[in-house]
């Protein structure tokens, strides 16, 4: 079965060049014009991967990607005009795993959408059972003290590898290099909104998290919850 990508872009000339791409690579593309109809098809056609541009008319990508967040764990890459750093952490708060300034080349947009599908394909199919938590690596599955939580795959990801390696100090840099991959231009700032976005849909405050901040360096996986 074909990989089936989501391109939510008002403009006819890029979405045609997306899905010119796209479709030499054997993917399915499935086209929406618009904010609302982005919404409509991403929870009813169930895509692998949607790429989202910013400002799309009737509801911009920013409320679009709230809302299939509600709903879904897709990979989202975000395509915009806006290269401002706040945008890109706007992005990432709202459940975005990638940002993409326009313009860009075709070849460009082709790797993240590939890095974006292997990481959510799979980053390991082992069980990691801890006291609060379980975390499936082949149906990425997380539970937090028997309640199942929907994170998104970059976030299954980092918590995935935080939790594979537990006790251990890993910085900021190691974390971007082995989840989001050599080639990645973010900044630190990437790794620290995708905590806070795990420690809040893990209900965590103050005391008792499972992602420990070590101060100046980076994070740690404390499968007894005692970290700060």
């Amino acid at each position: 079965m074909s990989i089936k990508v989501l391109v939510a872009e008002d403009d006819p000339a890029i979405r045609t060049l997306l899905r010119r791409t796209l479709g030499l690579e054997g993917y399915q593309v499935v086209e929406a014009e618009d904010g609302e109809e982005a919404v409509e098809k991403a929870l009813q056609q169930h895509p692998d991967l949607v790429i989202l541009d910013v400002l799309l008319p009737r509801k911009d990508g920013w409320d679009v990607c709230r809302e299939i967040r509600r709903e879904s764990s897709v990979p989202i890459l975000m395509l915009t005009a806006l290269g401002q750093e706040e945008d890109e952490v706007k992005g990432l708060e709202v459940g975005a795993d990638d940002y993409v300034v326009k313009p860009f080349s075709p070849r460009q947009l082709l790797a993240r959408v590939k890095a974006l599908l292997r990481r959510s394909q799979g980053q390991g199919d082992l069980i990691l059972e801890y006291p609060d938590l379980i975390l499936d690596g082949k149906a990425r599955r997380v539970t937090y003290r028997g309640e199942e939580i929907l994170l998104a795959p970059k976030e299954f990801d980092l918590l995935y590898f935080l939790a594979r390696h537990p006790g251990q100090v890993l910085s900021r840099q190691q974390l971007l290099e082995r989840v989001w991959g050599w080639d990645y231009e973010g900044d630190d700032r990437t790794v620290d909104e995708h905590v806070k976005r795990i420690r809040r849909k893990l209900g965590e405050e103050g005391r008792g998290r499972l992602i420990r901040t070590v101060w100046g360096v980076g994070y740690r996986f404390d499968p007894q919850g005692e970290g700060s």
